[in-house]
């Protein structure tokens, strides 16, 4: 008789804190955004009243805000004592510049000790806005009075806009930072995606990266600094473009150091790069002779599907640390795994492939999870830091829970991936999850947020 009492735990979601209660009467939360030092989230509100929430991670200190795991409220008059390592306090509210809906938001990939954080929000009004805010070491500095302050007066905590970028016929669906931060994509309804070189502080282009001018160059750079261009309107897509993601070029398309990969309503996933200067289509992902299944409970290996990868709306994009992996989330359920091959492979295992170079390299399905949530449509994807993560990948669905998936060790090879179900966690939300994103540093603290308005931080247990 198997004794209960010994038998270990099993990995498991324990939630931390719930920054926003769910509301199904109130503002759907779309997409959420840590800073690169995991210091700040954002998180994009729908109508009605669509704004954008910063909050601020603060450690070991009395005046917290949010509600605890227990579901009660913490309101500044005491600390709670069930957490370790510091809770989450309201920083900022941007309830102004966007019209309509606002979409997506994603923070610069800019150190922390700039002293400068960069947000950019995107909105169905067409446009894209970016927003800055100058930060210090004091915890208690610029926080939100959520004692003394309605919801509807509360200041934007220091966030200014400093650029309106529009070009947009319509609905912008999503934003993406390069590593750098010089580069800024965006993508809409209208079918295209839109790249903008970004002059901003502590960035390649910035002025503060470029200390060793001097003269008339350094004031030419100081005025630019700040400043946005447009590259690039890349057109190609027969649908909406519902997601954009940059990845290492590896050397293997066109000049630059990062690919751009957009995914879309049509059910394709395009490769662009750039050569001289100018942006162009890669390489369109879509079909395979074969896809093999990435299920480890699927003994044979041989269980292969034919033709179209994805054969509706392509939800999201997540590339795996180091950029030789991503992976799609679509409407039909699953989620594919994508290899990236160099020419040499290319042309040795793939030689009826075509590229647009001979030097191209390769994008090729090598996995698919073919029912990841139930049937329902997979609206988030994220995989988790390297180090931390031990290949794990979190997602979310219109199932209202949050799927996590480990590579097995051992069983798994780079062209033939096998991953198990490590957690599920039903119900999570009461609605569609819109966004899953694991902490950027630890890689075992996530949050997520959907359509019932909240916004939950969680803790990966491994049991």
């Amino acid at each position: 008789m198997t004794d209960l009492a010994s038998a270990p735990p099993k990995p498991h979601l324990s939630l931390q804190q719930t920054l926003s209660l769910p509301n199904l009467t109130s503002s759907p939360a779309w997409s959420a955004s840590f800073s690169l030092d995991a210091n700040f989230l954002a998180v994009c509100f729908g109508n009605p009243g669509t704004h954008i929430k910063i909050w601020r991670h603060l450690k070991d200190i009395t005046n917290i805000g949010g509600v605890s795991d227990n579901g009660e409220e913490i309101n500044g008059k005491g600390k709670d004592t069930n957490k370790k390592g510091g809770q989450w306090k309201p920083f900022a509210t941007i309830r102004e510049g966007h019209a309509r809906t606002i979409r997506h938001v994603a923070f610069a990939p800019l150190p922390a000790s700039g002293g400068v954080l960069i947000l950019a929000s995107a909105s169905f009004d067409g446009k894209v806005m970016i927003w800055e805010c100058s930060v210090d070491d004091d915890d208690t500095a610029n926080l939100e009075d959520t004692e003394n302050v309605d919801d509807g007066e509360r200041e934007t905590g220091g966030f200014e806009a400093i650029a309106q970028l529009e070009g947009h016929e319509n609905e912008v669906k999503h934003l993406a930072w390069n590593q750098t931060g010089s580069l800024l994509a965006s993508c809409g309804r209208d079918k295209t995606v839109w790249i903008w070189e970004c002059f901003l502080p502590g960035t390649v282009g910035g002025f503060a990266a470029s200390s060793n001018v001097k003269g008339s160059a350094a004031m030419q750079m100081e005025q630019d600094d700040g400043e946005f261009e447009c590259l690039a309107v890349l057109q190609g897509h027969d649908g909406d473009v519902k997601s954009i993601a940059f990845a290492p070029s590896h050397g293997q398309w066109g000049e630059g150091e990062e690919i751009l990969l957009s995914a879309s309503y049509d059910g394709s996933i395009k490769v662009w790069a750039e050569e001289s200067g100018d942006w162009y289509c890669a390489a369109t992902l879509g079909l395979n002779s074969a896809i093999p299944r990435s299920v480890s409970t699927l003994e044979d290996s041989s269980n292969k599907q034919q033709g179209t990868v994805h054969p509706s709306t392509i939800w999201c994009l997540g590339v795996t640390p180091g950029g030789v992996r991503f992976l799609s989330g679509s409407e039909d359920g699953s989620i594919a795994i994508w290899k990236m091959y160099t020419s040499s492979e290319r042309k040795q295992l793939f030689p009826r492939e075509h590229a647009m170079s001979s030097t191209d390299g390769f994008w090729n399905c090598v996995g698919v999870l073919p029912d990841a949530h139930s049937g329902y449509a997979v609206l988030s994807i994220d995989c988790a830091p390297s180090r931390a993560g031990h290949g794990r990948i979190v997602s979310g669905g219109g199932d209202n829970s949050i799927h996590i998936y480990r590579e097995q060790s051992g069983v798994s090879s780079s062209d033939a991936p096998k991953f198990s179900m490590d957690v599920v966690t039903h119900y999570a939300h009461d609605g569609d999850i819109n966004c899953v994103k694991w902490h950027p540093v630890d890689g075992m603290s996530l949050v997520s947020c959907g359509d019932d308005g909240a916004v939950k931080l969680w803790r990966y247990v491994q049991g």
